[in-house]
C-alpha cells in the first residue's frame, strides 16, 4: 500500500514539474541506506504505523530491521549525494540522481582474527521493495569497435560501427520530500544486461560453454561490483566502462525527456542542469558533446556553448590517486568516439591557451587534457563545465592556490566554494529520536524544516534541567549502542565511560594510527599509575579499508589486537576499552553518531576535503577533537574555540613541508620518550602475537619520512587530549559544550548546501513547500 501511494504522487510531481529546470546529479556513488522508516518519517506517519502494528503483533522496530542496506556506496561521497537528493526533494528543486545498480555493491566487511576480510554484500538477494525496473526507458551504450568518418553535404560525419552494445536497464527508486508527500523526485540506478537474452546456442552445442555464456557475464560485470580492483589493464577496463555506462544511460535518458518536452536544444541549459560529483562522471562532458554533434548535427562550437553551460563539476579530493588519469591506447579501444573527442577540445583548447599565454610555456602544459600519454579527468572537468566548487573553504582555497592554480588564472569566475552539508532530519530527527523530541519541546518543531532554528537552543545553556535531560538522552544512546555490541561482539561496556569515536574510511592520511598511538600511551599511562588517567574511555573504531591497500588492512589489524590486549589486562581495562565496529554503514552510522561522547577528526590538515561525519557527529552533540582541515574549521567558526578542542600542525605548514621539505621524522622520534616508547612498541614484542605484521606501519614513520606527519602532531595531539579529559569530568561544562554544537549545527544542513547549489550553480529556486497549514509537534 505505502508503494502504491508513493507511485501515485510521483505520477502528480513529475506533471507537476514537467515544464520546470531539471538537476540531474551524476555520482558513482549513493548510500541511501534503509528506507522504511525515512519515507515512514517524512510522510509523517511513523507513529500511526507503530501503532497499527502492535494491533497486530508486530514490532515496528524488528521490521525495520529486516531491511537490507543498499551497496550502493563506500563513504562520504555516496551519503553527501543521498543527503543531497533529500534535500533537493524538500527544496522543491526536480532533481534526478543517476548512478549505478550494483549487484554486490562494495563488500561486507567481516573481522577474522583481527583481520578485514571482504565477503560479497549481496543486498539484493531478497530483492529490493523500492525499486521500480523501468526496462521500456533502457538505453543502448556503445563500446570499442571503429568510427567511420564521411562527409555528407559538405560536412564530417562520424559513423560508430561494430560496437559491442549494452542495455542499460533502468531501476527508479523514489526520494521523497519531508512533510510533503506530494513532492517526490527519483534516483535512477542503471543495470547493465546483454542486448538479446538468448543463449549463444551454436557455441552451446559445439561444447563451447564458456563462449555460450561469456557475452552475457563480461556485460552484466559492468553493474555488478562498486569499485572493482583496477590494477590490472581487465581491472581497468570494467572501471572505464562503468564511468561511461552510466553516463551514457543517463545522458540518452536526459535527451529521451528533452525530446519528449519539446524544447529547444538551443536552450538546453535553461531546462536542464548537469552535476558531476567527482571525476567519476566527468564523461558527461565528452558524451553531451558526441550526442549534440553526432545525433543532433549540432556544429561543434554551439555544442560545445550548450555542454559547458549545462555542466557544473564538484570535486572532493587534492589527493593525487583520487584525480583519476586514463591511459591512451586502453581508452581509445573501449570508447573510441569519445576519445576523438576528448582529443578534439584539448587540441583546441591548447590553441586557445597558446593565444592568450604565449610566453608561458608551461601553463600550457601543466593544463592539457592529454598529458604523458595519459588523459587527465580533473583537467577535462574544470575545462568543460561552467562551475567548478570545493566542498569546505580550505579545500577551495587549496583548489585555487595549488591544484588548479594555472586553471583558476584562466577561469577565476568558475571557482565557488560550496561547504558540505548533511540531511538533520535523517542523522538528527530519525537517528536521535529522543534528543530530537527534547529539542522539539523546548523551541518548537519549526527545526526540523529549518535547521539554523536549532540555533535557539542556545537559551538553555544555563539551564540545569534541560542539560540534564540532554545528557539522559545521550545516556540512552549510549545504551542502545552498548546492547548492539554486546549482542554482535559479546563484549560489555561501560556505559559511564567517554566514547571516544572515530568511524570512517580507513586511509593513512585519516590518521587511525595516530589516535591508535594515542591509546597505546594511555595504556602505558595506566600500567605504571592507574590514576594519571581520568575517567574511563571506550574508544570505538569502525570503517573499510580498499581489498588491495594492504596498510590500511595492517592499521585495522593494529586495532584490533590492541583492543584484544587491553582486554586481557584487568588492571588497563577499567580504565580503556577498545572496540572495532565491523562492516560500518549508514545504519551503523545512524546508531553511532548518537552516541558519541568524542567525534576524532584528526586527518593531516589539508588532505581532508571537508568532512561530512565531523557534522553528524556535532548535530549529536559530540565534541570534536581535530586539526585545522576540511570542515573542521568551520566548525569551530560556528562553535567558538571553547567548544570543540584543535591540534596539530595547519594546512600551510603541511603544505610548506610537502614543497620545500625539512621534516625529520627521527628527530622527533628521538626526542620525544613517549613517542619513541609507542611507536617501539609496534615492533619489540609488545604485542606478542603480532611478530612483523606492524613493521611496515613502524617503517613508514621513520623508514619513509612519516609522509602524513603523525609524529610532528602526536604531543599536541595528546596536550590537547589531556583538556579534554579534563572537560569531559565536569559535567556541566561538557552538557553545555554539547549543547551548543547542537544549536551551531544547523549551518550544516544540507537543505543550506543546496539552497546555495540551486541559487549559485544550477539556476533554479529551492522553494520549500509546506504541505500542511500546521506543523506537526
Amino acid at each position: 500500500m505505502l508503494k502504491e501511494t508513493i507511485s501515485f504522487n510521483r505520477a502528480l510531481t513529475k506533471n507537476s514539474t514537467l515544464y520546470t529546470k531539471q538537476v540531474y546529479y551524476f555520482s558513482m556513488e549513493f548510500l541511501i541506506g534503509k528506507l522504511l522508516r525515512y519515507y515512514l518519517v517524512n510522510m509523517g506517519v511513523e507513529e500511526l504505523v507503530r501503532e497499527g502494528l502492535a494491533e497486530l503483533h508486530i514490532d515496528l522496530d524488528d521490521l525495520l530491521e529486516q531491511e537490507a542496506d543498499p551497496g550502493l556506496g563506500n563513504g562520504g561521497l555516496g551519503r553527501l549525494a543521498a543527503c543531497f537528493l533529500d534535500s533537493m526533494a524538500f527544496g522543491g528543486i526536480a532533481g534526478h540522481g543517476n548512478g549505478i545498480r550494483y549487484r554486490y555493491g562494495l563488500f561486507e566487511q567481516k573481522i577474522r582474527n583481527g583481520f578485514q576480510t571482504e565477503v560479497a554484500d549481496n543486498w539484493l538477494k531478497n530483492d529490493y521493495p523500492w525499486e521500480i525496473r523501468r526496462a521500456e526507458k533502457s538505453i543502448v551504450v556503445k563500446f570499442k569497435g571503429h568510427v567511420r568518418t564521411e562527409v555528407v553535404k559538405g560536412k564530417l560525419v562520424f559513423y560508430h560501427e561494430q560496437y559491442e552494445p549494452v542495455l542499460a536497464v533502468p531501476y527508479d527508486i523514489p526520494v521523497i520530500s519531508y512533510d510533503n508527500p506530494l513532492n517526490i523526485n527519483n534516483l535512477r540506478l542503471w543495470s547493465a544486461e546483454p542486448l538479446s537474452n538468448e543463449l549463444d546456442l551454436a557455441s552451446f552445442n559445439r561444447g563451447d560453454f564458456d563462449q555460450a555464456v561469456s557475452l552475457r557475464s563480461g556485460v552484466e560485470a559492468i553493474s555488478y561490483i562498486l569499485y572493482p580492483d583496477d590494477s590490472s589493464r581487465s581491472g581497468k577496463e570494467l572501471r572505464l566502462k562503468q564511468e561511461y555506462f552510466f553516463v551514457a544511460a543517463g545522458l540518452g535518458s536526459i535527451m529521451k525527456s528533452v525530446k519528449k518536452r519539446n524544447l529547444f536544444l538551443a536552450e538546453f541549459p535553461r531546462w536542464v542542469s548537469i552535476h558531476i560529483n567527482d571525476t567519476h562522471p566527468v564523461l558527461c562532458i565528452p558524451e553531451l558533446m558526441r550526442i549534440l554533434i553526432d545525433e543532433e548535427g549540432l556544429g561543434w562550437d554551439q555544442a560545445w556553448n550548450i555542454t559547458v553551460n549545462s555542466i557544473s563539476f564538484t570535486n572532493h579530493t587534492i589527493m593525487p590517486e583520487a584525480l583519476e588519469k586514463w591511459p591512451v591506447t586502453l581508452f581509445k579501444n573501449i570508447l573510441p568516439r569519445i576519445f576523438m573527442i576528448i582529443e578534439e577540445i584539448d587540441r583546441r583548447f591548447k590553441e586557445r591557451s597558446a593565444r592568450r599565454f604565449f610566453d608561458d610555456r608551461k601553463i600550457i602544459q601543466n593544463t592539457q587534457i592529454i598529458k604523458d600519454n595519459h588523459i587527465q579527468m580533473a583537467n577535462l572537468a574544470v575545462i568543460g563545465s561552467s562551475s567548478v566548487n570545493g566542498v569546505a573553504s580550505l579545500h577551495t582555497k587549496i583548489l585555487k592556490q595549488q591544484v588548479f592554480k594555472d586553471y583558476y588564472r584562466m577561469f577565476s569566475y568558475k571557482f565557488n566554494n560550496k561547504t558540505n552539508g548533511v540531511n538533520h532530519r535523517r542523522f538528527l530527527l530519525t537517528a536521535n529520536p529522543v534528543l530530537s523530541d527534547l529539542i522539539t519541546e523546548a523551541i518548537g518543531p519549526t527545526w526540523k524544516k529549518n535547521a539554523e532554528e536549532l540555533e535557539n537552543l542556545l537559551i538553555y545553556q544555563e539551564d540545569a534541567a534541560f542539560l540534564e535531560k540532554a545528557a539522559k538522552a545521550k545516556y540512552h544512546n549510549k545504551m542502545q549502542l552498548l546492547q548492539y555490541i554486546k549482542k554482535t561482539q559479546g563484549i560489555e561496556l561501560d556505559c559511564f565511560s567517554m566514547f571516544d569515536v572515530q568511524v570512517k574510511r580507513i586511509h593513512a592520511y585519516k590518521r587511525q594510527l595516530l589516535n591508535i598511538l594515542k591509546i597505546m600511551h594511555l595504556f602505558n599511562q595506566v600500567q605504571e599509575d592507574p590514576n594519571s588517567v581520568l575517567g574511563s574511555q571506550t574508544f570505538i573504531f569502525g570503517g573499510k579499508a580498499a581489498p588491495g591497500y594492504h596498510y590500511a588492512k595492517t592499521i585495522i589489524k593494529l586495532i584490533n589486537t590492541l583492543a584484544e590486549k587491553i582486554h586481557k589486562e584487568p588492571r588497563v581495562r577499567d580504565k580503556l576499552e577498545v572496540v572495532f565496529i565491523e562492516n560500518f554503514n549508514v545504519s551503523l552510522g545512524e546508531l553511532i553518531y548518537p552516541a558519541a561522547d568524542v567525534s576524532e577528526q584528526i586527518s593531516t590538515a589539508s588532505k581532508e576535503a571537508s568532512g561530512t561525519g565531523n557534522m553528524k557527529f556535532m548535530m549529536n552533540g559530540a565534541i570534536t577533537i581535530g586539526t585545522l582541515d576540511g570542515a573542521n574549521i568551520e566548525i569551530k567558526e560556528a562553535v567558538g574555540e571553547n567548544n570543540l578542542f584543535i591540534f596539530g600542525l595547519s594546512a600551510d605548514e603541511v603544505l610548506r613541508y610537502s614543497s620545500e621539505g625539512g621534516y625529520k621524522s627521527l628527530d622527533l622520534y628521538y626526542d620525544n620518550q613517549d613517542l619513541r616508547r609507542c611507536v617501539d612498541q609496534l615492533v619489540n614484542g609488545f604485542f606478542a602475537t603480532a611478530g612483523e605484521e606492524f613493521k611496515v606501519i613502524f617503517d613508514s614513520l621513520l623508514l619513509y619520512n612519516d609522509d602524513y606527519f603523525v609524529l610532528r602532531d602526536f604531543a599536541d595531539y595528546l596536550e590537547v587530549y589531556k583538556q579534554l579529559q579534563s572537560a569531559y569530568s565536569d559535567r556541566k561544562r561538557w552538557t553545555g559544550m554539547s549543547l551548543v554544537n547542537i544549536a551551531k549545527s544547523g549551518v550544516f544542513s544540507s537543505d543550506r548546501t543546496i539552497r546555495e547549489y540551486a541559487d549559485q550553480i544550477w539556476k533554479t529556486s529551492f522553494r520549500p513547500i509546506d504541505f500542511n497549514l500546521q506543523d506537526k509537534p
